[in-house]
């Protein structure tokens, strides 16, 4: 195989992605990423040592496209809780349905790894839990908001909105009226957690 410039990991999640792309995550194999690099496979191996270890790491540059906004706005404390937790909540499903339009390649690679509950979505879901947890518990803080558990609320609002960010979901994501059902939601949820 030719020689080129030194290879990397991000070159190899890169050439990974694109191979996705062109073959889907039943067909895509390590083999497949070393001849488009145009190295040996065990080149690939030299920086990740399994098929799995590979496409976790895909999924996890992939999923911190979503994840990096949403921290930016858990974190963003010049907004209300209440208005940070409905401007959080359309941001997920916002960065969801991007990534499903923009690259419904990799979306269903990333459906595969769900259903294999792989530890890039776990982390993924624990890292979107605690930022909702941030924002309920400044909301407490506030008194904005009223919460025993801010963990165990942030779970619940979570789990509640599961139908504009789990995969599972993604084709009812294009409907009409997707938006307007989930700001309806959002405010249900912000009223709920109001002291009273």
């Amino acid at each position: 195989m030719p020689s080129g410039p030194a290879l990397d990991a991000e070159t190899i999640l890169t050439a990974t992605e694109d191979v996705l792309r062109r073959h889907g995550p039943a067909k895509a194999t390590v083999l497949d990423v070393a001849r488009a690099l145009g190295v040996s496979h065990a080149s690939v191996y030299r920086h990740f040592p399994s098929k799995a270890a590979l496409r976790e790491a895909v999924a996890r540059r992939w999923l911190g496209r979503a994840r990096d906004p949403l921290a930016a706005v858990a974190s963003d404390t010049r907004q209300a809780p209440a208005e940070r937790l409905r401007t959080w909540l359309t941001t997920l499903f916002a960065a969801k349905r991007a990534l499903l339009s923009e690259d419904p390649e990799l979306f269903a690679t990333y459906r595969v790894l769900t259903a294999q509950h792989s530890s890039a979505a776990a982390d993924h879901v624990a890292d979107l839990i605690e930022h909702l947890r941030v924002i309920i518990a400044d909301g407490v803080t506030s008194g904005d908001f009223a919460s025993p558990d801010p963990t165990a609320t942030a779970r619940t609002v979570f789990d509640a909105t599961v139908a504009y960010h789990h995969p599972a979901h993604a084709p009812e994501w294009q409907t009409p009226d997707a938006e307007n059902a989930l700001e309806a939601i959002c405010t249900l949820l912000i009223d709920g957690l109001r002291p009273r």
